[in-house]
This record gives C-alpha cells, structure tokens and sequence, in this order.
C-alpha cells in the first residue's frame, strides 16, 4: 500500500516555526498542527516519567517490543494516527526510505492498534459549541452522576456506527437499565443481608440453580474480558449487564425473603450466592463504571477504593515555566479481573442507593437549555 505525500507545513502566522535553516524566519509557514500535535504522545510520557521519579520509565512503553499500545479517536483523526504518527517513528527511527539510525531517545515502537470510533450528534444535531448544541463537562457533573453518563456513551455510544445522543434516551437508560438492572441488585443484596443477617452469610449446599448462576458470573470474566480486548465496548458492558439481570431473575425466583421463615439457612446460602455475583459484578463493571464501583465495593462490606479514580492536579513546570493542570493517579492499583471470594461474616450495613433516579421533567429541562443556548 502507497500513500501520497502529505505536507507537513501550512501557509500560516500562528504555530510552531519550520525548525530548519532559512524556513525559521519565514513570516508566514508553520508546521501542520497534526504533525507536531501526535508527538505530545511520546513528550507526555517523558514528562510523566520524570514527575514519578524514575525518568526512564517511559521506556516501559516505547522501547519494549512487547508492550502494546492503543489509540483511541474519531474517525476524522484515523489518518494522524494511522499515517502522520508512525511515519514520524519511522523517520526517527531510521526505518524510512531515506534509511539513518535513531535519535537519543533509542528506537521508537509503532502503535499496536488504532481504534476508532463513528461520530456522534446531540438531538439530532452535530456538536458545536457556538451554537450552543453541547454538554460542558462541568455543567454535567453538576447534575447527573458521571457513571450515567460513561454508562450511555458506552452502551449507545457510536462504536461502530453514527449514533445520537438524546435527553429522552438518557433518562430512560439511567433509570430502566442502570438504576433497575444494577441498582437495584445490589441496593436489594445489601438489604436484605443488612436486615436479615448483618454480615456476609456462610453458604450451605448449593443447588443447581445455584451453581448456574455463579459459574455464569465467573465465565463473564473470559467473556466481558474478550470482548474488551477487542474494543468491544458495547458489547461488553451489554453482556455485564446481561449478566446482572441473571442475577436478579435468580433473586426474584429464590425470593430469600419468604425463606427468612420456612427455611432461613436456604436463604443465608441464597444471599451468599447473591452477594458473590456481586462482588464480581462489580469487578466486570467497573472499567465502565469505576466511580459507582466503590460504592458497590463498601456496600457488601469492602473498604477503601475500588477502582483508582484519576485527578486533575495543578503543576510546577519542571523546566521553570508557567505551571499547569495535569491529570494523574495511582495508575498500578486497578482490581485484578478474576473472581473474589466474598468472605463470610464481613460486616454489612444498610446500604444507600448507588444510582440516582431521574425525573422525566429533566428532559424538558435540558432541551430548554439547549435552545437557549446554555
């Protein structure tokens, strides 16, 4: 395969300078954005390396043959990253046509994968924040809960084809899939094990039905895990959820709440089988779902973080300019993707739901504030 050539400058007076003699002075030729804008990548671990103490630990990365790499981008960006970037590596490196050796910083690994996304629209409409078709961030966070919105984007997100994102939709999906599927399972294992029992019970023998459910819980790891591999993510957090409905099928039909009288044993073991789905519910949702996750983790009596939170932190410069924002975190402490024992007689409270439930007006509300403008 051929590509034509690209042109690395633009006929500008903004941006970085052509960093070559008799081109520096040039008044109105800069490099393309895009050229210049994908080395951020390599500079940014640099920088991040050398904030952690070790200032080769990048090398973990970009000189290790094994190390895989995944860029994650629109579809208007596969180009920049699928030809841009590793044009650039490969002219550093020394591999392009005109042959040489590599720079200081060693011989540079190529992305592994360049995963792309389709474009998404708001209400039927594209995204422009002149207009006023937008979410802010911030605004968001001031209303809703950030999982409900990681949740939309990653069940109807436009992982393979153009998708819309809707008030209408939102609201529904929150409130029938997040908060009545997944919500509602662990806010009713809690209970129930609050109030009948205090504490993880010890199971008894285990019936078919049982066994079923936990051996399909555990098989998510194989499955939601492969399909995470594959940048599946729809598919995944569709069949964690899948699974979560499992179990609350499997509640409503053990019903542990007649047992507490005929057979309170049947219904310790019951709500021990319950609570190991989900504890590893929990595990499987939570690269989508890694704020509520803690919540879940301490409602069965866990303590601590579950899933590491990044967080923006502001920064002296290391080279004595300006300070700036950085984002940053415990990047070594996400939970291992394998089943967990719940432990007998770990203390459970009563439990305060996880999710928030949304009131229909909230769809009026914000299609008022998207036509005016805010």
């Amino acid at each position: 395969m051929t590509c034509a050539p690209r042109a690395m400058t633009r006929d500008i007076d903004w941006g970085i300078p052509v960093p070559l003699d008799g081109w520096r002075d040039q008044p109105n030729k800069r490099l393309y954005v895009w050229f210049d804008a994908v080395i951020g990548y390599l500079s940014a671990s640099v920088e991040w390396a050398r904030r952690s103490g070790d200032p080769e630990a990048w090398r973990k990365w970009w000189s290790t043959p094994e190390a895989r790499s995944a860029y994650f981008m629109g579809k208007d960006n596969i180009t920049f990253h699928s030809q841009i970037w590793p044009a650039e590596l490969l002219g550093y490196d020394g591999r392009g046509a005109r042959g040489g050796s590599p720079g200081e910083y060693g011989a540079l690994e190529l992305p592994t994968e360049v995963v792309s996304s389709e474009f998404l629209t708001m209400e039927g409409g594209k995204f422009s924040s002149s207009r006023g078709v937008v979410i802010y961030v911030r605004d968001f966070l001031a209303r809703y809960q950030p999982d409900a919105l990681r949740y939309y984007i990653a069940v109807a997100g436009p992982e393979n084809q153009d998708s819309d994102f809707t008030w209408e939709a939102f609201v529904r999906r929150t409130n029938d899939e997040l908060v009545s599927t997944w919500g509602n399972l662990v806010n009713r294992t809690a209970s129930m094990i609050a109030k009948n029992v205090g504490s993880i019970p010890t199971a008894g023998p285990l019936t078919d039905d049982d066994e079923a459910l936990l051996a399909s819980v555990r098989g998510g790891f194989a499955t939601v895990g492969g399909l995470i591999q594959g940048h599946r993510q729809k598919a995944a957090i569709t069949e964690a959820m899948r699974l979560a409905g499992e179990a609350n099928r499997y509640l409503a039909a053990q019903a542990p709440w007649q047992l507490k009288k005929t057979d309170p044993a049947r219904m310790e073991t019951v709500l021990h089988v319950a609570a190991q789905a989900v504890v590893d519910l929990n595990t499987l949702l939570s690269p989508f779902l890694p704020h509520s996750s803690s919540l879940v983790h301490r409602a069965l009596g866990g303590e601590g973080e579950f899933q590491p939170i990044p967080v923006i932190a502001e920064v002296d410069d290391l080279d004595g300019g300006p300070g700036y924002p950085i984002i940053t975190g415990d990047y070594s402490a996400p939970p291992a993707w394998a089943p967990r024992d719940v432990v007998p007689g770990t203390p459970v409270a009563p439990p305060s739901p996880i999710f928030t439930k949304l009131d229909e007006s909230v769809v009026e509300e914000e299609l008022a504030r998207l036509r005016g403008g805010s």
